[in-house]
């Protein structure tokens, strides 16, 4: 345990690693990758940081299990009186009680480990002296976060500190997460289980977790009836030797009337006496000690080199949804505005009541009536392209789990305005063009400005179909300037139809741009465990 500080700060800057993976995406096996973020930020939080740095603190055994296994009632008796509430409202343990020795009271009354949970001193119990403050809602403090309250024992062997968790089953998920982060600071892991619900999947989960991590585990066998004592403990053990774990300590407490009724009483000094000679040993024993704390440390560490890939891959299968998503729509809209610019050329625009006003100009139409209906056709054209867009990412993404964390399915009604203002811009500017076109021509009588324009959109946007609007043109303006005017006038109207579809298309891409899914967390996670496989 005598850690060198290369080592602790190669294990900080993984913490930080760790800390800032995101996985918003709900991909398969992300919410499996989000829970082993969640537990390594605990363990290197709440156990292996502050144990290496603070190596002679003292043990902490977290006392975990199912509801109403009895680890409240085992707390108290371990103890001998009570500092956690047991009873028959279930879930029973709501705030996690820490009990240690008045001597050890520094260690945790400061932020050393679990520094997410308040510290909360809670009137005494039966009659005792030294209330503290107003009581608080149980499980949470002034500021509506997580609370611990504290309790100091003179009977507990100073070097020692026991932690009555939540419900690793609990109704309540709050309680089932507190309860997987208590465990994540322990030294060592005491797992209550009962003569019913030993075989229960939530507490063999954990057990295998802590076998994962090569933690220091003890199993209790709670309130085993006297005349099958012998052989649930029996299957109990071929179950544990199975799971390879045969070599984990047991410990029997039979059932017994103080563990009735809800638990309310304390159980007999005897009923405890090995599991408590079993803890008092890892205290006082020097090498008992170092063996418990190296053993957890160690396997911890030795768990990263299978955890830090987990998520690297996590990381890295994100990001490939994210450039799929993001590929999807980009190719939608180049799609489109393909098909727009072909259509262009073709002569698309110039069709309904468009096409009417221009073959009845300059008799029964005037140009400022054909540049209105010329706009509202372009304007159409742009519209009807961004829905095929959007109707083309829809039926992309269906396939995509991911996509159900970005906001796409709302039909953006604000498109079409969007839309219909940037072709009443280009037209202005189309305008303006043409009005600086007719000031700059030597030969008078200069043609009216509107009419210059009104020509100048229909050759632009008719096709084959407008070619007379060209020649009409380099009538008035002549064939120099009419050259000129339609090359300015063509660069403006690709310009005005790429700037509509790139808006739209970054507006479809902001929501997932605003998850921030990118490449680098992969390659920060891999580069911290290879500097501390390194340090090890």
């Amino acid at each position: 345990m005598d850690a060198r500080p290369q080592l602790i700060d190669a294990l900080s800057a993984l913490r930080d690693r760790v800390a800032a993976v995101r996985l918003p995406l709900p991909l398969p096996g992300a919410p499996r990758a989000r829970q082993t973020r969640v537990e390594l930020l605990a363990q290197l939080d709440d156990y292996l940081l502050p144990r290496l740095k603070q190596p002679e603190a003292p043990l902490l055994a977290v006392i975990g299990g199912s509801t109403g296994a009895g680890k409240s009632t085992l707390v108290n008796s371990l103890v001998g009186r009570r500092v956690s509430e047991a009873g028959v409202l279930r879930p029973t343990t709501r705030t996690p009680v820490l009990v240690c020795h008045p001597d050890d009271h520094h260690w945790f009354a400061n932020l050393r480990v679990l520094p997410q949970l308040t510290r909360v001193w809670l009137p005494r119990q039966d009659g005792e002296e030294e209330g503290a403050e107003v009581p608080l809602e149980a499980g949470k403090g002034a500021d509506g976060g997580d609370t611990l309250r504290v309790e100091t024992v003179g009977t507990l062997p100073r070097g020692l500190a026991l932690l009555d968790a939540p419900d690793i089953d609990s109704l309540v998920t709050g309680n089932r997460v507190l309860a997987a982060e208590l465990l994540c600071a322990a030294d060592v892991w005491v797992m209550v289980t009962t003569a019913s619900r030993y075989a229960d999947a939530v507490p063999w989960h954990l057990l295998r977790t802590a076998k994962e991590y090569d933690a220091t585990l003890v199993t209790v066998l709670d309130r085993v009836p006297h005349q099958v004592i012998g052989e649930v403990s029996q299957q109990y053990a071929a179950l544990l030797t199975k799971a390879g774990l045969g070599d984990v300590p047991r410990f029997t407490i039979p059932e017994l009337p103080e563990s009735a009724g809800g638990g309310t009483g304390l159980l007999p000094s005897t009923a405890v006496e090995p599991l408590r000679a079993w803890l008092a040993h890892r205290v006082h024993d020097p090498a008992a000690r170092q063996q418990t704390v190296a053993r957890t440390a160690t396997g911890v560490i030795e768990s990263l080199n299978a955890r830090m890939p987990e998520l690297a891959g996590a990381v890295a299968a994100q990001y490939a949804a994210s450039v799929r998503l993001s590929a999807d729509v980009e190719e939608a809209f180049e799609r489109e505005g393909t098909r727009v610019r072909r259509r262009l050329r073709r002569g698309a625009v110039l069709s309904g009541d468009a096409l009417t006003r221009w073959r009845g100009y300059p008799l029964d139409s005037s140009a400022g009536e054909l540049l209105d209906s010329l706009v509202a056709s372009l304007t159409a054209l742009l519209q009807c392209a961004v829905a095929a867009a959007d109707e083309r990412v829809h039926e992309a993404w269906r396939r995509e789990p991911a996509a159900g964390a970005v906001a796409f399915g709302i039909p953006d009604r604000e498109a079409g305005e969007r839309i219909a203002m940037a072709a009443r811009r280009w037209r202005r500017v189309l305008e303006e063009l043409a009005d600086e076109e007719v000031r700059d021509l030597e030969r008078p009588p200069a043609p009216d400005a509107e009419t210059v324009a009104a020509l100048l959109a229909a050759a632009l946007l008719g096709g084959r179909r407008a070619r007379t609007a060209g020649e009409r043109l380099a009538e008035r303006i002549g064939a120099i300037a009419a050259t000129r005017l339609r090359d300015k006038g063509g660069e403006l109207l690709t310009t005005y139809i790429d700037r509509v579809l790139n808006a739209e298309r970054d507006r479809r891409l902001a929501p997932l741009d605003a998850l921030e899914v990118t490449p680098e967390p992969q390659a920060a996670l891999i580069a911290a465990l290879s500097v501390l496989q390194k340090e090890k």
